[in-house]
């Protein structure tokens, strides 16, 4: 009986044996291929930083005032993606490439939901290079983009950042830049400022524009005062809705300018004697 166990035991010792020794044999003949794969991996990762620094250098040379992080969060894209394919190579080279593409492969839905989202990365990536390629604005330029209008802040990766005339900061995504016209207001010889007012319907609208295109010759900041202009846009629950209009000239703060004609072109209107609506339900003070 005792004799029956050591075989066992003996037998279980030489299957250990004979599949460490096969790994060895495995891992033996594949050594030569490990180490190749490594170098040319290390090869790669070393070519790509060269690579990456010169391209940035050469940009910054080539385009002296386009000196944003945009190009160089992109030039790292390309290099992290240069690191991968080396990363590919050296897998086939070591003989791991199937086993990585099957594993790759059995990701299923989460490679699906990561190209979506690489898509749209590189989309923003590239339009945030563009920008700075093109020119089409810079930060501290008054634009327009995508129904959103105020001061360009900042040019980034992926968002452009907007400071609104209410003072709000809009993140816009740079893939929408380039997807719809935009107007960069700062690239044009003039602004032109569009500011509401309401009139009582018991005023003279012959008179209240006339006043208000007085005042409009006195603004320092207004460039051709004879364009400008004063429009009635309509009439609502005896309320007269009006625009003025005016061009501003190359150089002006734009919401210091706004900000200043509503001032005067109000006061003027008080020393007038022209009255604006009040509100329909007054507030009851004793309530």
């Amino acid at each position: 009986m005792i004799l029956e166990i050591d075989v066992t035991q003996l037998k279980y010792v030489d299957i250990v044996y004979e599949v460490m020794q096969r790994w060895y044999t495995k891992f033996a003949a594949a050594t030569p291929k490990i180490l190749v794969g490594i170098l040319v991996f290390v090869i790669i990762l070393m070519l790509s930083s060269y690579l990456s620094k010169l391209s940035v250098s050469l940009f910054h040379k080539l385009f002296p005032k386009s000196k944003t992080n945009s190009v160089v969060a992109l030039i790292g894209f390309f290099k992290f993606l240069i690191i991968l394919i080396g990363a590919f190579i050296s897998f086939e080279i070591m003989g791991l490439g199937g086993l990585v593409l099957k594993f790759i492969g059995s990701l299923g839905v989460a490679g699906v939901i990561a190209g979506v989202a690489l898509k749209d990365l590189v989309s923003s990536a590239f339009s945030g290079m563009l920008i700075g390629l093109d020119k089409a604005f810079a930060a501290g330029d008054y634009v327009t983009i995508n129904n959103v209008s105020g001061v360009v802040e900042d040019i980034g990766f992926l968002t452009t950042k907007i400071i609104t005339d209410e003072g709000k900061k809009v993140y816009v995504p740079n893939q929408l830049i380039f997807s719809a016209p935009f107007v960069n207001y700062s690239a044009s010889a003039q602004r032109k400022i569009f500011i509401e007012f309401e009139i009582a319907n018991k005023e003279n609208l012959a008179n209240v524009k006339k006043v208000i295109m007085d005042e409009l010759q006195k603004f320092s900041f207004v460039d051709q005062p004879e364009q400008s202009e004063v429009i009635f846009k309509n009439q609502n629950l005896g309320i007269f809705h009006l625009e003025v209009r005016f061009k501003m000239k190359t150089g002006e703060n734009l919401l210091a300018v706004r900000s200043e004609a509503i001032m005067q072109i109000k006061k003027r209107l008080d020393d007038e004697g022209i009255e604006m609506p009040l509100p329909a339900f007054p507030i009851d003070s004793q309530s």
